[in-house]
């Protein structure tokens, strides 16, 4: 045989392995599509404004698969679009609007919990001394927000009439404006609202709200769950397997805000002034009145029952809400 005979029978025999070796080997892995989430928040400066931004800046989503679409909305438009299956994830889902739309036969469930509650009534009025003082005067406020009706729950135990104080109704993004401008005797308000409030009115009163201790005394602790991620029953039933991602991609988020509150502070107000941003890197480094604390929802069932029981105190609520209101299902 040649040597050029040789030459094209190795150079063949090489080819029909390397076909072989084709035949044998597995198919190249398709990457899959990240499940599409389209979630409806409150605009900044909100806690459900919190984390959108740190998680699309830094693909948080992407990273645990799920691509993920924020929406914001004002608290009214919020309720009715969630509420009616517009959107079927909330991501400002306080738990009493939860408890509502359960007793209007709305099928939604709490998947997890993000921030605890606090809340802050605030004045420049020199007669304003007390929240009794503020019967018979007006208050700035989000009426429709839990917030809101947990303000009235911790008044109402200290000896206040809620129905005697004059609600001047705004969303979240005007009660700064309402604190500013001086427009009403006092504005309920949280975080990080109250932070931005502070860096620019530094003199502004917080009036007591007894809320440590009228919590202990009524509900036996310290922990008031308050706002997370909820979702709609049929919503839940057809994407079990994106609930502990997206419970994944809020934890990571939380972990990002507490681990560079530098960072997430400029994500979060990009627009803000460098004392605001000052002022949220403050609030996340305290966290006492931030209260960013991620948990599912069946681990804090106890606390959630018993903001459920402050609704009805108020007659928010008329009735204890379901327990399937309280998502049970492993989440990590």
């Amino acid at each position: 045989m040649t040597k050029l005979a040789i030459a094209r029978r190795t150079a063949l025999g090489a080819v029909a392995a390397l076909a072989v070796a084709a035949l044998g080997a597995p198919a190249p892995a398709v990457a899959q599509e990240p499940t599409k989430i389209r979630i409806v928040v409150f605009g900044f400066p909100s806690l459900g404004a919190f984390m959108p931004p740190v998680i699309k800046a830094q693909k948080l989503d992407t990273a645990n698969g799920l691509d993920i679409e924020f929406v914001e909305r004002p608290p009214d438009a919020y309720t009715t679009q969630f509420n009616s299956g517009e959107f079927k994830v909330g991501g400002s889902a306080a738990l009493l609007t939860v408890g509502l739309a359960d007793a209007r036969g709305i099928k939604v469930k709490y998947l997890f919990n993000l921030f605890d509650f606090w809340g802050a009534v605030v004045t420049s009025r020199d007669a304003v001394k007390s929240l009794k003082d503020m019967e018979g005067k007006q208050l700035a406020a989000a009426r429709s927000t839990t917030n809101y009706v947990m303000f009235e729950f911790f008044a109402k135990q200290m000896g206040v009439d809620p129905s005697k104080i004059q609600v001047v109704n705004t969303a979240p993004p005007g009660l700064v404006g309402f604190a500013l401008a001086d427009r009403a005797d006092a504005v309920q308000l949280w975080e990080p609202a109250y932070t931005l409030l502070k860096s620019k009115k530094p003199e502004i009163r917080l009036l007591d709200t007894g809320m440590a201790a009228t919590w202990k005394k009524f509900a036996g602790g310290d922990r008031i769950p308050y706002l997370g991620v909820a979702a709609h029953t049929d919503w839940i039933e057809a994407n079990q397997a994106a609930i502990p991602k997206l419970y994944a991609t809020y934890k990571a988020a939380a972990e990002f805000i507490a681990k560079n509150p530098e960072k997430a502070a400029a994500m979060m107000a990009p627009k803000s002034t460098p004392e605001d941003i000052a002022g949220i890197v403050s609030l996340i480094k305290a966290n006492d009145r931030l209260g960013m604390s991620v948990v599912g929802a069946a681990e804090v069932r106890k606390q959630i029952e018993a903001v459920y029981k402050a609704g009805i105190d108020v007659g928010y609520l008329k009735a204890q809400p379901s327990a399937d209101t309280i998502y049970d299902k492993p989440l990590k």
